[in-house]
């Protein structure tokens, strides 16, 4: 598993779970709560457990795996958070097996990923670890894994896309743009995402999302931040270049607007979160009836608003559209709101009526959403994906 959850707890569940399964969902977020503050040393356990029982593993994972730990574990919290949900839950684990496919994951890793797991939170429980809890653990993992499989192989297509880079463009020292032309187009919708493995930084994949709806020709804009410490981020601003060939992952990711819903929409975007709004609101231009959609789209200062010049031009022929620029902290800046997304946004109310779209830093959309959840925004209405960019 491989990505950041960025909030807790989870939403409620989507129907009443049955008596067993209360009681797994209880035992297993009860003894994680006793886990949870050693994280760090669960995931270097569990990842020295899994390469001891699976050595072939090791040479799926880069050789740094500080980041591949912490993904393991926000991972975790994220399927923890959905375990009595399965509406939910199971279309994220199928996204997942497909997305695997490209690490070359057999059924067989799949059961030394169960015993390393088991094992790991067993060492670090304590006496938190009972028989129940075991059995709770096992049966949980064995319904995530078989998910996972079953996906994978029901999916007829690749297990990964080559792409190859036709435009690079550097906006400023820390955003760059680039487009990626792929052998094959990518099934993707849009809001979600992917995962890249690219030239510069091997077998490390990361996840970017696509800032347009799929094209004819199937080529992928991809808009990236250079992040402190990001290996593959500042290596794609930096030095991509056109020629390039990307390895790119199943689509994963459920942020979408329903064309057909009787609601409008708000969307809350920080920095180059604002992709997957970007894509969708690329596709929705495609027709003349649309949502109503409120885009509030935020930085620290007017720099970080990359994209709001284009922005406003696709506005101005689109009367449905509203865009509101969002700077934290800029505050002698014209023409736009001031102060966090969260702030400016729970200024205007609690948006009660309306499908809510958040996307950005971890830190900023637990904010916004948390925020909004105070402010009296119905939690169903709400979507964020619940993984980022390290």
């Amino acid at each position: 598993m491989t990505a950041n959850a960025v909030l807790s707890p989870g939403p409620p569940p989507n129907r009443e779970p049955s008596p067993g399964v209360s009681q797994m969902v209880r035992l297993i977020r009860e003894s994680w709560a006793e886990v949870e503050p050693q994280a760090d040393d669960v995931a270097r356990f569990f990842y020295g457990m899994l390469f001891s029982l699976s050595p072939a593993t090791r040479d799926l994972f880069a050789v740094n795996m500080e980041v591949q730990r912490s993904r393991l574990l926000r991972a975790l919290v994220h399927v923890i958070q959905m375990v009595d949900r399965p509406d939910d839950l199971l279309p994220f684990l199928h996204q997942l097996g497909r997305d695997h496919r490209k690490f070359g994951v057999v059924s067989a890793h799949y059961e030394a990923v169960g015993t390393a797991l088991l094992a790991s939170i067993k060492k670090h429980a304590g006496p938190a670890w009972t028989e129940s809890v075991e059995r709770a653990w096992a049966e949980a993992y064995t319904v995530m894994a078989s998910a996972m499989t079953e996906a994978a192989a029901a999916d007829e297509g690749p297990a990964w896309y080559n792409g190859e880079i036709v435009h690079h463009e550097r906006l400023s020292w820390d955003v760059a743009i680039v487009r990626v032309q792929p052998d094959h187009p990518v099934p993707y919708q849009p809001g979600q995402y992917v995962s890249v493995e690219v030239p510069q930084r091997p077998r490390l994949w990361r996840y970017l999302t696509p800032a347009n709806a799929p094209r004819e020709d199937g080529t992928m804009e991809f808009h990236i931040k250079s992040v402190e410490g990001g290996w593959v981020s500042r290596a794609l601003v930096g030095h991509a270049r056109p020629g390039d060939t990307w390895r790119i992952g199943s689509p994963m990711g459920r942020l979408s607007v329903d064309r057909e819903r009787d609601r409008d929409v708000l969307m809350i975007a920080g920095g180059t979160g604002l992709t997957p709004m970007r894509a969708i609101i690329d596709d929705l231009a495609q027709y003349g009836d649309n949502p109503r959609v409120q885009l509030f789209y935020g930085g620290r200062n007017r720099d970080d608003l990359y994209d709001l010049e284009g922005l406003q031009r696709v506005a101005m022929s689109n009367p449905w559209l509203t865009v509101t620029p969002v700077l934290e902290n800029d505050p002698g800046a014209t023409g736009a709101e001031h102060g966090t997304l969260a702030d400016v946004v729970t200024r205007y109310g609690a948006w009660s009526e309306r499908d809510v779209l958040v996307s950005g830093s971890p830190a900023m959309i637990r904010a916004t959403v948390s925020r909004m959840l105070v402010a009296g925004t119905p939690l169903d209405h709400i979507q964020y994906d619940p993984f980022t960019l390290d």
